[in-house]
């Protein structure tokens, strides 16, 4: 017997766990899944424009050797830009940019680099889980402060500010949020940002969904309402480009310098051991970044996924005793099913009853850290048609369902 390494005990990934290991058994018998558990829009027909692919295509035959560790030149040019531009941060040039195979390799690396044995960093409940495992695994620990659904879903700082210990290393913010949509107001943003100021925090701010906005939400990205702090900014091409399988994300260090000096060092340590990232795949960053690329048409009325977005919401509500936030970006939903209604002790023998049952592959809420189990997400990339179907289905389920 070969055991695990105990590190791993708390380190957990739900969104490809049990639910989805049922799901794939149930395939494997001749079933047909309705998948609305991952956000990956190539399989709904959602792909970035030609003119990207064409010049990652152009480019194979330089991209044969490693690159530097950080990744090629022009696209830490094109991100450094893109920053300056786009998002309103001064100062970020090409030695700020770090791109990695995704931006799940660089949460990993960015947090292996500060982290030692018993510190803490906050983490948004409920979260993407990656952000907790990822502390867990480098021996940290996640102490998770509240967002408010009764907020729209913005971050509760009073409750964030009140888990602060003497072990307290990093405050991480996901915005736009994955699960519940939310786009944080500027003075929620602010308030936040002034907590690890007064704490002298650094900054991990999660913003892959950055262009992905509905309804005139505004996204403010924290290294520009902060230039005074150190912020560590995550995005990539796998959402607003559609881009999941290239695994392209970048990390930028904005900010004062000095108190990054010796971080960077170690953060240069860890791109290094892995040589670099996949170079053709970054051939696609400048492609997109400079090309014009623009997600709005998808996101206005009438666009693709606000109709998906929409059509959704409408049906999730329908269904008694199920009420849901109305997401302001990102590509989910996260509806609540009432307790006094649905009376659920355990969510994710939920999902995997409603998987039996029905064929629809969904989420369960406490697999985003959240500590109560009457949530779930739903991802809208799906056409309004498939997911009318499933939506229905799930209240079929519910209309019945006893734990």
């Amino acid at each position: 017997m070969v055991s695990q390494a105990s590190r791993l005990a708390d380190v957990r990934y739900d969104i490809r766990g049990p639910v989805l290991r049922r799901a794939r058994e149930l395939e494997a018998q001749g079933h047909e899944i309705i998948k609305l558990n991952i956000g990956n829009p190539a399989p709904f027909g959602l792909f970035t424009p030609d003119a990207v692919l064409s010049q990652v295509t152009a480019s194979l035959a330089g991209a044969q050797g490693y690159s530097d560790a950080r990744g090629i030149a022009p696209a830490r040019e094109a991100v450094a830009r893109y920053f300056g531009a786009k998002l309103g941060v001064t100062g970020v040039t090409p030695d700020d940019v770090y791109l990695g195979n995704g931006v799940s390799e660089l949460i990993v690396m960015a947090l292996q680099a500060l982290l030692n044995p018993g510190d803490e960093v906050l983490v948004p409940t409920p979260d993407y889980p990656l952000w907790t495992g990822a502390v867990n695994l480098g021996g940290g620990r996640a102490v998770h402060y509240r967002c408010a659904e009764e907020l729209g879903w913005n971050p509760d700082v009073a409750h964030a500010e009140s888990l602060i210990t003497p072990k307290t290393r990093a405050l991480v913010i996901i915005n736009p949020n994955n699960p519940t949509g939310a786009v944080y107001s500027r003075p929620t943003l602010e308030a936040l940002l002034d907590v690890a100021r007064r704490h002298e925090l650094l900054v991990l701010s999660d913003e892959i969904y950055d262009q992905i906005l509905f309804d005139g939400a505004v996204h403010y990205s924290a290294a520009a309402v902060a230039p005074d702090l150190p912020v560590l900014t995550l995005g990539g091409m796998s959402k607003t480009y559609r881009l999941a399988g290239f695994r392209s994300g970048w990390l930028v260090a904005s900010g004062p310098r000095a108190p990054l000096a010796e971080y960077r060092e170690g953060l240069e340590l860890l791109a290094n051991m892995r040589m670099c990232p996949n170079v053709p795949a970054q051939h696609a960053i400048p492609a997109a970044l400079d090309g014009g690329i623009d997600i709005t048409p998808l996101l206005q009325p009438g666009g693709r996924l606000r109709d998906q977005r929409d059509a959704a919401w409408a049906q999730l509500r329908a269904i008694p005793g199920v009420d849901c936030y109305q997401p302001a970006g990102a590509l989910y939903l996260f509806p609540r099913l009432d307790p006094e209604v649905h009376k659920v002790v355990d969510d994710q023998k939920m999902c995997i009853d409603l998987l039996e049952q029905q064929h629809v592959l969904l989420t369960h809420g406490t697999g985003f850290n959240l500590p109560s189990s009457d949530h779930i997400r739903v991802v809208f990339l799906a056409p309004v048609e498939v997911l009318i179907d499933a939506i229905t289905r799930l209240g079929e389920f519910l209309s019945t369902y006893r734990q």
